[in-house]
């Protein structure tokens, strides 16, 4: 039961089958905050490709992209089963975007100096305001508080851990950082044997779909700063147009295919395989992000020379919607089964889509790009009749 207006309003757990379960605008608000710290990301990781720099840049783009995804993920899924939306709720949610906000902030330090300390001390600011929802939860869901207990200590110590981090020597700072990485993750499986959290499933499911949609949206405004370049530095070309229209389209096909079947049901019906599908969509997530960062250099690259290859280029484009392409069916698959979404024709498509820089060469980038496009379009066409003829037969 939430309470805009209320004081204090004892967090007990919401109701796992409450109908129309919506995100709200407190949840709204907070992702928001993400949407400054994707779109920071997504602009340094052009800029890293376009110098030639994108395989050595992959590192930093995927360690301050897990920071970015695991302090949402973390916020959606307790919100899901604690969110009283009181005064108290909500300051420690504050706490949490200005943490963000922090990270964000850092993000240019990461890619330019390799200097992790700032998104560090933003990343702890929001995890430790997750800290203080958990210990607030242990304290009013007795139902729940071994479980509460273990995340709220189990993420306090983690934090000190990354903290510690910054003063560890240089040649220490990769596997330092996959350790916590894999404490970090490790946490939650632990935390839940102890009882699973009240999590609505149809909530979780759209607040996935809505961050989604925030990384498609920062991946079009990715694409337009690279047209907004383009066309400064050499005006409007056949190749510009047909590389626009292209990621326009390759944009709309990932929303089409993840959003074919909906995930709520599926959550629901299948709630031990959760682990799966949430930790799963950081591979998504992550290539949704690049996709837009790819496109970006991709409509640069046909109006101006670039010190990286064409090649390099089409490979910026295409890992990445390749990996969504596989990404999209193999968590999909577990929980709404084989008809939406099947791997006989989403797998074999983000086979083609790799092969696609092979190409340059003999085809043009605008053209292999294009080609990119029809390939993820055949995929949706073929993915929505077959769902419909499945759901013709049954």
């Amino acid at each position: 039961m939430t309470s805009p207006r209320g004081i204090h309003v004892r967090m007990s757990g919401r109701d796992q089958t409450e109908a129309n379960r919506a995100s709200s605008p407190l949840e709204l608000l907070f992702d928001l905050t993400f949407v400054v710290a994707v779109a920071l990301l997504v602009g340094e990781f052009a800029v890293a490709i376009a110098a030639g720099d994108g395989p050595a840049s992959i590192p930093a783009f995927l360690s301050v992209f897990f920071g970015i995804w695991w302090a949402w993920m973390n916020f959606t899924w307790f919100s899901s089963a604690y969110d009283t939306d009181d005064v108290i709720f909500r300051l420690l949610t504050v706490v949490q975007m200005g943490g963000v906000l922090v990270l964000a902030a850092g993000v240019p330090r990461a890619f330019d100096e390799a200097d992790f300390a700032v998104t560090t001390i933003g990343y702890v600011i929001m995890r430790l305001g997750l800290v203080g929802q958990w210990t607030r939860a242990a304290i009013e869901h007795p139902e729940r508080r071994h479980t509460a207990l273990r995340f709220a200590i189990g993420v306090f110590v983690v934090q000190l851990g990354w903290v510690a981090r910054l003063w560890l020597p240089e040649e220490w700072a990769t596997a330092s950082f996959l350790l916590l990485v894999v404490l970090e993750l490790a946490l939650p499986l632990w935390a839940e044997s102890a009882g699973m959290t009240p999590w609505h499933p149809h909530h979780i499911a759209e607040r996935f779909g809505l961050f989604v949609i925030i990384l498609l949206g920062e991946s079009v405004l990715a694409a337009t700063v690279g047209v907004r370049t383009a066309l400064a530095a050499g005006g409007v070309s056949p190749a510009l147009v047909a590389i626009a229209a292209a990621g326009l389209l390759i944009l709309v096909g990932i929303w089409w295919l993840y959003f074919l079947e909906p995930s709520g049901a599926g959550l629901e019906r299948y709630r031990g395989r959760a682990f799966y599908w949430g930790y799963g969509h950081y591979p998504l997530f992550a290539a949704i992000a690049a996709t837009g960062a790819g496109l970006e250099v991709a409509v640069e690259a046909v109006s101006h020379h670039l010190e990286v290859a064409d090649r390099a280029v089409a490979i910026a484009v295409a890992a990445p919607v390749a990996i969504v392409l596989a990404f999209i069916w193999l968590l999909h698959r577990p929980i709404v089964g084989t008809e939406g979404a099947p791997g006989v024709i989403l797998l074999p498509a983000a086979a083609l889509v790799a092969l696609a820089p092979l190409l340059v060469g003999w085809l043009t980038l605008a053209t292999v790009v294009v080609a990119i496009a029809v390939l993820v379009a055949a995929a949706v066409v073929a993915s929505t009749a077959l769902l419909a003829r499945g759901t013709a037969s049954a």
